[in-house]
Formats: structure tokens, sequence, C-alpha cells
């Protein structure tokens, strides 16, 4: 593989690198059968510079392990915004778009089976989702030459705890996918 992740961490593209502690690349390796895209980095990724390493990540990570059967280290986790919104704000268009060509090389790069896409702005970057969530989660899509899913973010089912057992229940859809790869 071949994606440099220097030129990343240097990037000034939009004006979250003024507000950054780290570039959150991504983490893992490239070649994984499971690609995780999220969000954004919230305040432990900006500050550890890895992504999903917060509460959320845990949770995350824990489901995918009892559900999928992988630990962490056996996936390949980035976002699609490479830098903390402040406040973890929603992030805007101007800073999707100035992150897309770094996402856009990493899954080039990627040899995933399956893409496991987190939370609403992820489906809406990755999938092109137009719907709400609860319409399009655990429903498998065409994504190039792999498969991609949209799941609830963990942050989310740390808010309510009935969205987990959605969450399990998308991802045995994700290690079905894995299993016919």
């Amino acid at each position: 593989m071949s994606f440099d992740p220097a030129p990343v961490r240097a990037c000034t593209r939009c004006a979250l690198a003024a507000t950054r502690t780290h570039v959150v690349v991504g983490s893992g390796a490239l070649d994984a059968r499971l690609l995780v895209i999220g969000e954004a980095p919230g305040r432990d990724e900006d500050e550890q510079g890895a992504p999903f390493v917060g509460r959320s990540g845990q949770l995350l990570f824990r489901l995918i392990a009892q559900e999928v059967g992988l630990a962490r280290e056996d996936c390949y986790v980035t976002n699609t915004l490479k830098c903390r919104p402040p406040g973890n704000r929603v992030p805007t268009g101007d800073e999707l778009a100035a992150c897309r060509p770094w996402l856009e090389a990493q899954r080039a790069e990627s040899g995933a089976a399956v893409t496991l896409v987190v939370g609403l702005t992820a489906a809406r970057e990755v999938l092109g989702a137009t719907l709400p969530m609860g319409r399009i989660h655990g429903r498998p899509r065409h994504l190039g030459a792999s498969a991609g899913l949209a799941t609830y973010h963990p942050a989310a089912a740390l808010r309510n705890p009935e969205i987990v057992d959605v969450m399990r229940a998308d991802l045995r859809v994700v290690a079905a996918l894995l299993g016919s790869a």
C-alpha cells in the first residue's frame, strides 16, 4: 500500500487546522478486511491522534469483537474529517470537501471487503445517503468492489442504550458479508 499520511498531517485546507491538536489520519492496516469510517475526531481522538479511542470507540470495538469476531487491530479505522470540529459540532460541507481527497485516497488503497460507515454524517459522505439512519442502517450497498453498510454512531448508543441492540444486528450483517467475501 502506498498511502502517505505525511501530507494529511501537514494539511491546512480548512480552518480546522488552526484549532486541532493532532490530525487524526487513521489506524490499522489499509489491507484489513474491514474498513471503519466515522464522522470526525472528538476530544479524545484530537488529544491522542487516533480515531475512536474514547468511550464511543471502546463501545464500537467491543461490539465489533463480539459480533464480527475482529479486534480493533484487525480493522482499518478512519474518519471523513481528519481534524476535530470545535465542540464536536457536525462538520460543514466545506470541511468535508477539504478532507474528501484524503478519505478517497485511503479508500482507494483499502483492501477491505466491507466498509462499515458509522453515523449519519459519514453515511451521507461515503454512501450518498439521503434518508435518516433509521431507514438506512443494516442494509448492504455496493461500494465499488466492496460492500458498504451504515450503522448508528456509538455516541448515540451511549445516550440511548436501546441502540446497542440495533448496532449488534447491523454488525451481524457485517459478519455475514465478511463470511461471504
